[in-house]
């Protein structure tokens, strides 16, 4: 049980890696992206760090990021990260405990989760990030873009956008992967093993042996937190 809770633990790390700089929306997309104001990916802090302490915004400018945050989606960060790591949660205590269990546990953990952490809680520590980097210019010269058609449509775009051109670059690392890993067979020998065969597919009868490693795939994993709509920042005058 103890390195079950270890290998947890490690799970909600990673987790919070993938979305420390992740605004979130409803949409099922994966998160790649930064939106508007959000600060510029960074190693993950330690579980048990205290977050930085920012001067509280004044009430108008905490007004005018909460709007912001608003049209851009931005305040469902808190929802979708405890989403994301109750999948993962759920993924590992699935295999863990037995399934007229897990239903019982996994409802228990998000009830404890969201009374520890409830999302509004990470909107609110949000907004003074966004407040010490942008004025209240920068905040309504945003939400004048964003309230545009031009801005809904790239709010409404996005996740899409990113979700394809992920897909295009997964694709093309994967060949590439292949590829480069073929050409090391004569130097690795377990490899010839360990690879499918050359145009093999799935199902068919040029199945690997029983215990061969299937081919090395850049799919994201199952069950990542919904996207963000990683908008840009509106485009220079």
């Amino acid at each position: 049980m103890k390195f079950l809770l270890t290998h947890v633990a490690a799970i909600i790390v990673l987790a919070g890696s993938a979305l420390a700089q992740v605004p979130a929306t409803g949409s099922q997309q994966k998160p790649s992206q930064h939106q508007p104001g959000t600060p510029g990916q960074a190693d993950a802090a330690p579980l048990d760090a205290a977050p930085a302490l920012l001067e509280k915004p004044d009430p108008a400018k905490e007004a005018a990021v909460r709007h912001l945050m608003d049209i851009t989606q931005t305040n469902k960060m808190g929802e979708n990260i405890a989403a994301a790591i109750t999948n993962q949660v759920r993924q590992v205590m699935g295999r863990a405990i037995k399934p007229d269990q897990l239903t019982q546990f996994m409802d228990a953990f998000s009830q404890k989760l969201n009374a520890s952490a409830p999302p509004s809680a990470v909107t609110d520590a949000v907004v003074p990030i966004y407040a010490s980097h942008f004025s209240t210019e920068d905040i309504q010269g945003l939400i004048k873009f964003y309230e545009s058609p031009l801005g809904r449509k790239v709010v409404s775009a996005m996740p899409q956008v990113t979700q394809e051109s992920e897909t295009a670059g997964i694709q093309i690392d994967q060949k590439a992967a292949m590829t480069v890993l073929r050409g090391m067979e004569d130097q690795y020998p377990e490899l010839k093993q360990m690879l499918p065969p050359e145009g093999g597919a799935p199902g068919g009868a040029n199945q690997p042996p029983a215990g061969a490693v299937p081919a090395p795939s850049l799919a994201p994993a199952p069950n990542r937190a919904p996207a963000p709509n990683p908008a840009p920042a509106p485009p220079q005058k």
